[in-house]
């Protein structure tokens, strides 16, 4: 495994402090109006993620060539994409500031999540970018 591939640990870091706290305690989360269908919902998305952390952590040692780890990267991408973006457009959620200087930026914590997801998706492109030539070099041998 070479140190492209710490992307994927990378994930596993981003998203493990949300999975484990929806399954053990979901009602302290941070969230603004949380009901019995939000709580539901967090779990059934703190599966997938977990799925996805699973699958990170398989890959990571695995070559850069082989399709399953490629194919990975490029979900991972677009999953962190699209949560940046709904990060960046969600109404406030989180009931917690950095501070009025903050504030005054527009930095919160939902835009500060969303531009950790944003790197997280930036990344995977630039390990696919960087990984390309194992992938051309492994079809031409097959």
């Amino acid at each position: 495994s070479s140190s492209r591939s710490a992307v994927f640990l990378v994930h596993i870091a981003l998203e493990a402090p949300l999975v484990v706290q929806t399954f053990l305690a979901p009602t302290s989360l941070p969230f603004i109006q949380m009901t019995n269908t939000t709580v539901v919902l967090l779990k059934l998305y703190a599966a997938i993620v977990t799925a996805t952390c699973i699958a990170s952590a398989l890959v990571y040692p695995l070559p850069e060539f082989l399709p399953g780890k490629r194919a990975l990267a490029i979900a991972l991408c677009v999953y962190h994409s699209v949560a940046s973006t709904i990060l960046f457009q969600a109404p406030r959620f989180i009931p917690h500031t950095f501070g009025t200087l903050f504030e005054s930026l527009k930095i919160t914590p939902e835009s500060v999540w969303g531009t950790f997801h944003g790197v997280v998706g930036f990344t995977m492109v630039v390990w696919w970018q960087l990984t390309l030539q194992y992938a051309d070099a492994f079809r031409g041998r097959a």
